[in-house]
């Protein structure tokens, strides 16, 4: 498995990388070496629309007679993290598999990622965004919401690229979260690519904006960083799933 400074290195060095989604093989392994322990298992791909990895193993786990639930809930990286977690909770609180896969795939809209990249180098070489252009110091705001990854907003510098993503968690957090009260219902993190300590800045800017939150901040996936290069910021905010 390739460590995070490893891909940078390679990404820097125009290495012709590329997403693929794993091989049935070694899916079907992995359910099969889960299942010689456990009853059932509980598959969380990348949403459906940004990889047919999740078409693929809902294919597979056909064969499984119920004993493996692959849940849709269009979730990627850090809110995919999310999905998870949430799922390790209904299981510690008796859900079965299926009912895990539809309490998820119920809040499949409830979460939403804005980000910003360095580099436009990467994007114009995947075709993601592609309509975005390059004008000089453009900082384009990236929007992950369900299935697509789309071009948000377009902002000269860091300075406004950030301010356009705090700006538009708290208009969100009173529209499409507005039944939601604060941290009690919701999690919002923070995310990058590249160096961590670099990113350190991005989230005290976060903690300054939203005081109220216990915000974590993780590293994009590298299936995202390989699309969005390194030095990319994110902001993400989704629905907490209380467990009753």
């Amino acid at each position: 498995m390739m460590k995070q400074e490893e891909f940078y290195e390679k990404l820097a060095g125009d290495a012709d990388i590329k997403t693929s989604q794993p091989a049935p093989g070694d899916v079907m392994d992995m359910w099969d070496k889960a299942l010689e322990e456990y009853d059932e298992v509980v598959h969380i791909p990348m949403s459906a629309g940004l990889s047919s990895s999740c078409e693929t193993a809902i294919m597979l786990s056909q064969d499984y007679d119920g004993k493996v639930q692959v849940v849709n809930n269009h979730r990627i990286s850090v809110t995919q993290r999310r999905s998870v977690e949430e799922a390790k909770k209904l299981a510690d609180a008796g859900k079965s598999a299926a009912e895990i896969k539809e309490l998820l795939e119920a809040i499949q809209w409830d979460s939403d990622i804005y980000i910003t990249v360095d580099t436009l180098k990467s994007l114009k070489k995947g075709g993601t965004a592609a309509a975005i252009g390059t004008v000089l110091n453009l900082k384009p705001v990236l929007r992950v919401k369900g299935e697509k990854l789309d071009a948000f907003a377009k902002s000269r510098g860091w300075k406004s690229a950030k301010k356009t993503m705090i700006k538009t968690i708290n208009e969100i957090r009173t529209s499409e979260f507005g039944d939601c009260d604060g941290k009690k219902d919701l999690y919002l993190d923070a995310a990058y690519t590249g160096d961590r300590k670099e990113a350190q800045e991005w989230l005290d800017e976060l903690h300054e904006a939203f005081p109220e939150f216990e915000i974590r901040m993780d590293p994009l996936s590298l299936s995202v960083a390989c699309h969005i290069g390194p030095g990319a910021r994110a902001v993400t905010l989704t629905k907490i799933l209380h467990v009753n």
